[in-house]
């Protein structure tokens, strides 16, 4: 009774399609229920038979190159349907081949163009998330190679005693190179989704990298590997490559960017297949080329895909690039990734053999849909990987292993070990180091940095300072940093020192962070310049426009502590206690109830400090003692609160500053990328000017990305504000087609800055004679203004990727010319490494 019940339920339609013009049967039409997933394909002979235990009352059948049909059918019955497809109105009689001129490419009338819409139409419902829970295990393999060393080598002298590295060649992964291994990083994970609530949890089983010692961070240079060959998905309308954005070939706005051709047809497993090929319009824009492989089950999924890239596209140091990903079916007849390969050949020029190649593998197996687990499976997602995981057996990778090794790969742990340990070696990475990164190591201590020895400037004269700071060799859970300087016109010591205690047995630069830090320091600063703590005596940064001679001394005592949780979510709290002492031109002046001026020696503040930060999904390139946040399309919330307290350690002033600020990147796709940040902050309190926000402004020839370039020092100051920046980068979107630039492989860049702001009554000098007067120069000029009703706005127009490092910028001032020695136009200029 209940067999024969269920029985009854069920949906059946059988029957055959024919075309409706020559009644000839049709093999590998899709025939679906509508509203459904469930589909299949007629036979050779053109018949079907479709079944489903749903509430189903059409079925739809389609092919390429016919009109859709639908029908509507009786639910809970057997019947039979028999189907005449009519042409399309793009449908050929006949195909004449006539030589002369090459026929005009048209989206319009298209089966190839027709066929990726299909595609993109059924996008959402073939990707993972579609499906109410998706677990499987994935094998990240991350390999770099020397490219095709020349195979005498190891017998010059030099070389002879790396040999053993040297001749560990792999000739057949890659067909024409030779790769040496050098650089290997696998990692075990298991991943777990759930769409409702959605959650996903990613537990990594094991991690193993090669160790190259103290002066190679492995580490950090696998989270840069795989920043650059970042994962992808064929589903998205970008994919992150190299560090830029290539626009998929199934993205929404595809067919206006590519062009499409159906060039075979293809039986794999049983399943037909379309093969499409696909081509940039414009070959140096950020698209690929190559080919995929379309089912035609009524999912439209992606069984294949081959990309590549073109020769002409803009991007540096790479020849070229692969992207391989094979998909298998699920039990409901839908396609999941099981294989990504990606492959890069880089090199400093385009026409030499020799070079670097990097090859990235994920493979996912044990791949389960709608499989519901416990709600603690989806919970506690750890970011911090043990020590047990980090240290996984031989025994462990050889049984766990999705993927197999190369000989050559299998042997490039123990090379890397032997070769960490040969003094030669340790001696050209030390060398290797103190070049690139300006620190001469001597085991747990880093002499440095190189560019900071030397500086000068109008008030300390020649400066020459000494530091360095400690390594995880000395420990992990303490650091301490340190210089000392001396200016031979102001004949004055200056110091700093901070000493760093971790609290959760990491190093203080892994996430997430948990440390208390004190420091003290006694130095200069330029007020309104936005230069780093402990390296504003770069030696690059002393040459400046202008005049710049009003300094302050500071003497600056500091306790902060920060803590990070594994949601990205950070707070900070310090407590400082600053002396700032004019210097140079500037001074602090101030009038009393019975009109006398009096001259200021010093301000002294005593402040808490707040801070909170949240950064969804950030990474970072983390390296032994260093981190740096790796930009991406998630915003970046920061509140910050200062509070200065009166008569605590000589403070003189009561106020509250509160500061907002949101920083995102924009992907464009074809466009580029936007680099936006919105401020905003408001003082509470009556506090003299140096208290003040004073707006970050630059007199060095060298381009700030967050200051204003045609500022000068001082300039500005106020008590609110709100600004607004702008960093637009083009990628050679624009210059691609002009053929001088295109061939010089220049990148357009523009940039908009505006601050509105203003001093309020309560805080302006001249009502309030008792606050410091702004600072005036010899002749009585004003050198410090309060924003009026017009923002402060500049804005810029430049060229990045000359000679692939520099970037120009012609930066205009367009308001407030007429303050004194201010420049309505400047050329500024960076250094800056992308690909």
């Amino acid at each position: 009774m209940p067999a024969t019940l269920l029985l009854a339920q069920s949906t059946v339609v059988s029957g055959t399609v024919t075309d409706a013009s020559n009644k000839q049967p049709l093999p590998f039409v899709t025939v679906s229920f509508t509203g459904t997933t469930i589909g299949i394909a007629t036979d050779n002979d053109g018949k079907f038979s479709i079944s489903s235990d749903k509430p189903v009352k059409q079925i739809k059948v389609s092919f390429l190159g016919y009109k859709d049909a639908t029908f509507s059918i009786v639910p809970g019955a057997k019947q039979n349907i028999n189907v005449r497809l009519f042409p399309s109105s793009n449908q050929l009689n006949e195909v004449v081949v006539k030589s002369g001129k090459k026929p005009k490419y048209r989206n319009k009338d298209n089966p190839a163009v027709e066929l990726i819409r299909k595609v993109i139409e059924n996008k959402e419902k073939n990707r993972p998330e579609s499906y109410s829970y998706v677990e499987y295990k994935e094998y990240d393999k991350m390999q770099f190679s020397l490219s095709n060393v020349s195979p005498t080598l190891a017998d010059k002298k030099f070389f002879r005693k790396y040999a053993f590295v040297i001749n560990n060649r792999d000739s057949t992964t890659v067909p024409g190179k030779s790769l040496l291994p050098i650089f290997l990083n696998e990692k075990l994970s298991q991943y777990y989704y759930r769409k409702n609530p959605e959650k996903e949890k990613t537990t990594v089983l094991g991690d193993k990298t090669v160790n190259f010692g103290g002066s190679v961070d492995a580490e950090g240079l696998g989270a840069y590997f795989k920043h650059m060959y970042y994962k992808v998905d064929i589903y998205d309308n970008t994919i992150f490559l190299m560090t830029n954005n290539f626009l998929s070939p199934i993205a929404n706005s595809a067919p206006t960017f590519y062009k499409f051709f159906i060039t075979d047809t293809v039986m794999v497993n049983n399943t037909k297949l379309v093969e499409l090929s696909f081509t940039p319009r414009n070959t140096a824009d950020m698209l690929f080329v190559g080919k995929i492989y379309i089912t035609l089950d009524g999912n439209y999924a992606v069984q294949k895909a081959d990309l590549g890239i073109n020769k002409n596209i803009n991007l540096n140091f790479v020849r070229s690039m692969d992207v391989n990903q094979e998909f298998e079916q699920n039990p409901d007849g839908r396609w999941h990734l099981s294989k990504s390969t990606t492959l890069a050949d880089f090199g400093i020029t385009k026409n030499k053999k020799g070079g670097l190649f990097g090859i990235r593998t994920i493979t996912y197996k044990n791949y389960a849909v709608n499989k519901p687990q416990p709600d603690t499976t989806y919970q506690n997602q750890q970011i911090a990987e043990s020590d047990e995981v980090k240290h996984r057996s031989d025994q462990f990778w050889a049984q766990n292993r999705l993927d197999t090794l190369t000989t050559a790969e299998s042997k490039v742990y123990k090379n890397v070990d032997s070769l960490r340990n040969m003094p030669s070696f340790r001696r050209t990475m030390d060398i290797a180091t103190l070049l690139l990164a300006g620190y001469k190591n001597f085991n747990w201590f880093e002499l440095g940095p190189a560019n900071t020895f030397y500086s000068f400037n109008p008030v300390e004269g020649f400066k020459l300072r000494v530091g360095g700071r400690t390594t995880p060799e000395l420990s992990k859970r303490y650091y301490f940093e340190t210089y000392g300087a001396y200016g031979f016109k102001d004949e004055k010591f200056k110091y700093f020192l901070s000493a760093t205690y971790s609290l959760n047995d990491k190093s203080i630069y892994k996430f997430p962070q948990s440390y208390i830090r004190a420091s003290v320091q006694s130095d200069t600063h330029i007020p309104g310049a936005n230069l780093q703590f402990v390296q504003e005596d770069n030696f690059l940064l002393s040459f400046k426009r202008g005049n710049n001679d009003k300094y302050l001394y500071d003497q600056n005592y500091r306790l902060d502590y920060v803590q990070e949780f594994e949601n990205h979510f950070s707070y900070s709290i310090g407590l400082k206690n600053l002396k700032q002492t004019p210097a140079g031109s500037l001074y602090f002046l101030n009038t009393d109830a019975n009109g006398l001026v009096h001259n200021i020696s010093s301000l002294t503040s005593t402040e808490l400090t707040v801070g909170l930060r949240y950064a969804p999904h950030e990474q970072f390139y983390q390296g032994k003692i260093y981190r740096t946040p790796i930009p991406s399309k998630y915003p970046v919330f920061s509140i910050d609160y200062d509070g200065g307290f009166k008569n605590i350690f000589g403070s003189q002033y009561n106020f509250q500053n509160l500061h907002g600020r949101i920083d995102k990147r924009v992907y464009l796709s074809y466009l580029g990328y936007a680099d936006v940040t919105v401020e905003a902050g408001k003082i509470f309190g009556q506090v003299p000017y140096p208290l003040l926000n004073i707006f970050r402004a630059n007199q060095t020839y060298a381009y700030d990305l967050y200051s204003y370039n045609l500022m000068n020092f001082l300039e500005f100051v106020s008590d609110h504000y709100e600004s607004i920046n702008i960093d637009q980068h083009f990628s050679g979107f624009f210059f691609n087609k002009i053929p001088l630039f295109k061939k010089l492989k220049w990148r357009e860049v523009a940039s908009f800055k505006a601050i509105y702001g203003g001093v309020s009554d309560n805080n302006n000098p001249a009502l309030h004679p008792s606050l410091y007067q702004y600072p005036v120069t010899a002749l009585g000029q004003p050198i410090t203004y309060a924003l009026g009703k017009t923002p402060y706005v500049e804005g810029s127009v430049g060229i990045e990727n000359i000679f692939k490092f520099v970037r120009i910028d012609l930066v205009r001032r367009f308001t407030y010319l007429d303050h004194p020695d201010v420049s309505k136009f400047g050329i500024r200029t960076m250094v800056k490494f992308d690909f």
